[in-house]
């Protein structure tokens, strides 16, 4: 975990105890942990924040710290006080601070009822950091400032790339380390435990095979949990709270080809029966882009824990009908 988030959380976690929150408009209760001193937030602006929000049960719904992902906002003029934009504007640049946003003052305004999920809640509570300001000048044009942001944040999204590629080496080697893993490399980068060979037959190219599997990143949320984003397996999905209620939990079918080529050449190392635990370096899982809608962010190095449940070998096509034979006319 960040030094930063750290201290965050410290913060946050003690001045929370104090219950030491300042009352503002609309039902607004707020702490600030860190002023850094910079100009506050204005209507007009656009923000890149981290956050964590919360029900009042202090059940985590969203996390930007976990997902290594910090969202950008335009901030909007404020449409009664205390709503969202009310609250940024108590902000600016390098602050960090908890903020209570009141609900029953949220759906009077919005016309909207409370979310199913807050709908025994008076508050939805925000954990913020806010990263970076780009600021709106009097009298600039909207066409010349959005080029500007367009600017701004492309190279600021090219450096958190730059920086997240440098760090991912360092993320493998303490991930093994940390979990003592000793760890086989194949030539594409691949590193492989393989925990039960399973059967001397292997999968080939046409089989469908059964898995079941559960993948992760190889950092853990500021809680000390696994960052699960995808898996086979009920309980785990339950336990990591990712569980849909869509999906069919169950082994689940593959071919060769089909899938990213980390997890494609490593489940061809056993045979049915067969565990192995995979880490996955990026270029052999989801590269440059990532994965965003799994909270995979770019040059994420992952974890897969991989079992074969079944090999199903293709069916024979069925042969093709014979044709009678021509009669043969008799002699005269």
């Amino acid at each position: 975990m960040k030094k930063g988030i750290i201290i965050l959380f410290a913060a946050t976690l003690g001045l929370a105890a104090c219950n030491n929150y300042k009352k503002g408009p609309g039902g607004l209760m707020y702490q600030i942990h860190k002023d850094g001193g910079k100009d506050k937030i204005k209507e007009g602006d656009i923000v890149k924040l981290n956050f964590i929000q919360k029900n009042e049960r202090d059940s985590v719904m969203f996390n930007t710290f976990d997902m290594e992902q910090p969202q950008i906002f335009p901030v909007g003029k404020k449409m009664y006080a205390g709503d969202m934009n009310d609250v940024l504007y108590l902000f600016g640049e390098g602050d960090s601070a908890t903020f209570k946003l009141n609900l029953d003052t949220m759906a009077k305004y919005s016309g909207q009822p409370k979310p199913p999920a807050n709908a025994k809640d008076t508050y939805i509570v925000f954990t913020v950091k806010v990263e970076k300001v780009l600021k709106k000048t009097a009298g600039e044009a909207d066409s010349t400032f959005q080029k500007k942001a367009q600017e701004f944040f492309q190279k600021d999204y090219q450096a958190d790339v730059a920086t997240k590629k440098a760090a991912e080496a360092g993320k493998i080697s303490k991930f093994i380390e940390d979990n003592k893993l000793k760890v086989q490399t194949t030539a594409s980068g691949l590193q492989y435990v393989i925990t039960n060979p399973g059967s001397a037959e292997k999968p080939v190219l046409g089989d469908t095979i059964m898995l079941n599997y559960t993948g992760k990143l190889l950092t853990k949320k500021a809680d000390g949990s696994e960052r699960i984003f995808d898996t086979s397996v009920e309980k785990v999905a339950k336990d990591a709270k990712i569980h849909n209620p869509m999906a069919q939990y169950a082994p689940r079918p593959f071919t060769i080809g089909n899938a990213i080529p980390g997890f494609d050449e490593g489940y061809q190392l056993i045979g049915k029966g067969g565990k192995i635990t995979l880490i996955i370096p990026s270029k052999l899982g989801y590269g440059e882009g990532g994965q965003p809608q799994a909270g995979i962010t770019p040059f994420s190095p992952l974890c897969f824990e991989v079992e074969i449940v079944d090999i199903k070998k293709p069916k024979a096509a069925p042969a093709a009908p014979v044709a009678p034979a021509a009669p043969v006319a008799p002699a005269k």
